[in-house]
């Protein structure tokens, strides 16, 4: 079992997504996770953290309803490091899987794909349709508004941060700068 390379990742998960919105929720993802691979001192494994983000939803566009279940199976048959298997599974714990985020990286990657979601809807709102001049206030704001990306689980959120012992404002603050770095505007 060897460690996957970006492209055949990217290879990967074009297989089984198409849908522009999950390629790019893929890549923002990706961007968080090396970002804070860097940050927290993992910069020697910032390729496998960002491959970890890349391939976090790999099962979600063809089977959203075996999400965590299905991308096991589907790296498995491929030989994929069985390490990446588990960290890309782990953020559906307590939601489709019982594989507790351990690793910090596992645990970011818990804490960050649903507020990727949530703080690219906020930047959507702002005239800039951008991170780049976003403020945690704006988010926690719109954070606060539960019909407002409904589909980003808030729950989810701060048990991630939880996870992490940071503060939720902090783990905010800290994904928007990750998601600046990484920003590719339209």
């Amino acid at each position: 079992m060897s460690t996957i390379t970006r492209e055949k990742a990217w290879e990967l998960l074009t297989e089984y997504n198409k849908d522009t919105f999950h390629l790019k929720h893929a890549q923002v993802v990706e961007g968080v996770m090396r970002y804070f691979a860097r940050q927290l001192g993992y910069s020697q494994e910032e390729d496998f953290w960002g491959v970890v983000g890349l391939l976090h939803d790999l099962d979600f566009e063809q089977y959203p309803e075996e999400h965590c279940i299905k991308q096991q199976e589907i790296m498995k048959e491929r030989g994929i490091d069985p390490r990446i298997i588990r960290a890309t599974a782990s953020h559906g714990y307590a939601l489709t899987v019982d594989i507790r985020p351990e690793h910090q990286m596992e645990k970011v990657l818990y804490a960050v794909d649903e507020l990727t979601g949530l703080i690219g809807a906020v930047a959507l709102m702002r005239p800039s349709k951008s991170v780049s001049d976003l403020e945690v206030k704006s988010v926690k704001k719109k954070y606060k508004t539960s019909n407002f990306a409904a589909g980003c689980s808030r729950e989810v959120i701060e048990r991630g941060a939880e996870l992490l012992g940071w503060e939720l404002d902090y783990l905010i603050q800290q994904t928007i700068l990750a998601m600046r770095e990484c920003e590719v505007v339209d």
